[in-house]
């Protein structure tokens, strides 16, 4: 049962019922069972269930999605992050959020489904930026330069293969998961190391506006 339902604002009870929303999605998918489901065992008014989540399938799953970023943050605050290894760092964040969802994997698989429709397409690339944004900032990094895209587009792209991975995965503890998660990030610092060494501002570079210079004025 959710506390103090009665003094909740629609968000705050938006993120408090969520992962018993995804609990009820399990067997009746993301829709008005599930959420009829869930307010009836944390004892909230199914009226004002409805109401905080009147936009529907993608409302509630984003609510979910919000409910593991705000327990991810709190379980792996920076100074925590701090201690590791850069890849050590999005490797836990990211296992965190596996762990977080697991025994839901058929509503992640109904998720995902859902979020890949023409209809919702634009808002799932935004849920999934967001949550890449939030680990990325976790595990420390300032990047404001294009860098700051990449990052999080490659960690985007990382943590969706892995939930897909993880969902059709059989094996104990997940372990085939793990594995996976472990080359896709090892693929990406082998990939951040041999960019950093071709654009270290030590190496001579090509500069266009020089080659140009010398056409127009060759070395005597």
């Amino acid at each position: 049962m959710i506390d103090n339902v009665q003094d909740m604002t629609l968000a705050e009870l938006r993120l408090a019922l969520a992962p018993a929303i995804a609990d009820s999605a399990i067997f009746d998918g993301w829709g008005d069972d599930a959420l009829e489901m869930a307010a009836e065992m944390e004892g909230v008014d199914v009226d004002v269930a409805r109401l905080a989540f009147k936009g529907g399938q993608m409302a509630m799953i984003r609510a979910w999605i919000e409910n593991v970023d705000a327990r991810m943050t709190s379980e792996w605050p920076q100074e925590k992050l701090a201690e590791l290894k850069i890849r050590e760092r999005i490797r836990s964040l990211v296992r965190f959020r596996l762990d977080a969802v697991a025994g839901q994997e058929e509503a992640v698989r109904s998720a995902l489904a859902i979020m890949s429709m023409p209809q919702n397409a634009g808002e799932g690339i935004k849920i999934g930026w967001r949550t890449a944004d939030i680990m990325w900032r976790l595990a420390g990094d300032t990047a404001t330069d294009y860098n700051h895209y990449t990052k999080r587009t490659i960690l985007a792209g990382i943590y969706g293969a892995t939930l897909t991975f993880f969902i059709n995965d059989d094996s104990e503890d997940k372990v085939e998961t793990k594995a996976f998660l472990d080359r896709r990030i090892d693929g990406v610092m082998k990939f951040e190391k041999l960019k950093a060494k071709f654009l270290n501002s030590d190496r001579e570079t090509f500069s266009v506006t020089r080659f140009l210079g010398r056409l127009r004025y060759p070395a005597r």
